[in-house]
């Protein structure tokens, strides 16, 4: 992990993962500047580094600011940009109060370098409206943590998600903003920038198994697909829940549902990493979707007893990872479904038995 590589002002933030194979490596280039985004590159080679021209990546023209060389070792590129967080208020149903958008492009962020741990491979990016005119966030932040690992695993908090040394977690945090209504809900807006040729895929999967993450049935997956071969290129998977609690329980579930995925038929708000590795005309020469993610109870009141709301999603590269049942809940599938076979077969048997048995010692009379 390294922080604002080749620049040593921390008036900026850029952190940059670099996940080193037997002969290929994944880039993910976590950054502040503009909205909060994360571009994801593969290469082919071993050896391959990040190059950054900050005059240019700081200018108002920041396009191809930021490579990778040797640029031929490229062979698959995306982002996934976090724009803006959405408050509303269900008035009457079906109708929707939304307040003024907090735009995350405009926010002032802390130095990630304060919160950065090699050892964990964590960092975190913590930030507040440039202006708060109503002063939601006088007391309160919205914060990205970021999460990287060196070998497959699942995480120990809830949602417990499973994860590989190919993938990266990010948690979208607020804690302590002020609604400004009675039973606010929050929505995330989340946009992913893909090469032509390649396609966003919603899936949704649901299973019985809920061992890792009580009550929670269902896994959200938003997958980039290759129009040609239909193989999966990256991944954000998350589980259908939030937390209402720095140390989530059970309770603390806030339930979470997806809005339908969409072509981005609008600009693609302001982010200088995309920018600087695709170019000025990002907006037409790739393909831009988005998604929003909506948090909050049946009446909308769980922010507005705790003040804390957390969701977590894993990204990466290739087919997410899927759950299997584990030895435990094999088990006692197997005795559940098995012990009632048992008992019907040696009924059966016994019942085979007693109706060859002759209950007389008498022989019968012709």
């Amino acid at each position: 992990m390294q922080y604002n590589p080749g620049w040593n002002n921390a008036s900026v933030n850029l952190l940059h993962v670099r996940a080193v194979g037997p002969g290929d490596t994944l880039h993910y280039v976590w950054s502040s500047i503009g909205a909060p985004t994360v571009l994801l590159v593969a290469t082919e080679s071993g050896s391959s580094a990040l190059r950054i021209n900050w005059t240019q990546l700081l200018s108002p023209s920041p396009a191809g600011a930021i490579w990778i060389d040797p640029p031929s070792s490229v062979v698959y590129a995306a982002a996934v940009v976090f724009t803006k967080v959405f408050e509303y208020s269900e008035a009457k149903p079906p109708e929707e109060l939304f307040y003024p958008t907090y735009d995350l492009s405009d926010f002032s962020w802390d130095s990630v370098n304060r919160t950065l741990n090699h050892t964990a491979l964590t960092a975190e990016f913590t930030g507040i409206p440039a202006t708060d005119p109503g002063g939601s966030f006088s007391n309160g932040s919205l914060a990205f943590r970021v999460t990287a690992y060196e070998a497959s695993g699942r995480d120990g908090t809830l949602p417990s998600l499973l994860h590989t040394a190919n993938s990266s977690k990010v948690e979208f945090v607020l804690a302590g903003v002020v609604p400004r209504g009675n039973a606010s809900r929050f929505m995330l807006e989340v946009a992913t920038v893909e090469e032509r040729g390649v396609a966003q895929k919603l899936r949704s999967a649901r299973s019985i198994d809920d061992e890792y993450t009580p009550t929670i049935f269902e896994m959200l997956s938003l997958v980039a697909q290759s129009q040609n071969d239909s193989s999966a290129l990256s991944f954000l998977q998350w589980k259908a829940t939030a937390y209402g609690s720095r140390t989530p329980r059970r309770e603390d579930s806030i339930q979470c549902w997806s809005r339908s995925l969409q072509a981005a038929n609008w600009t693609l708000p302001v982010s200088s990493v995309v920018r600087a590795y695709f170019g000025e005309d990002v907006g037409s020469a790739y393909t831009v979707s988005a998604i929003n993610i909506s948090f909050g109870g049946e009446d909308g009141k769980v922010y507005q007893e705790k003040r804390y709301l957390s969701w977590s999603a894993l990204l990466g590269f290739g087919q997410p990872p899927r759950d299997t049942f584990s030895p435990l809940v094999i088990s006692i599938m197997a005795v559940a479904l098995g012990t009632p076979m048992v008992m019907l077969l040696v009924g059966s048997l016994v019942v085979l038995f007693a109706q060859r048995k002759r209950y007389s010692e008498y022989e019968p009379i012709n």
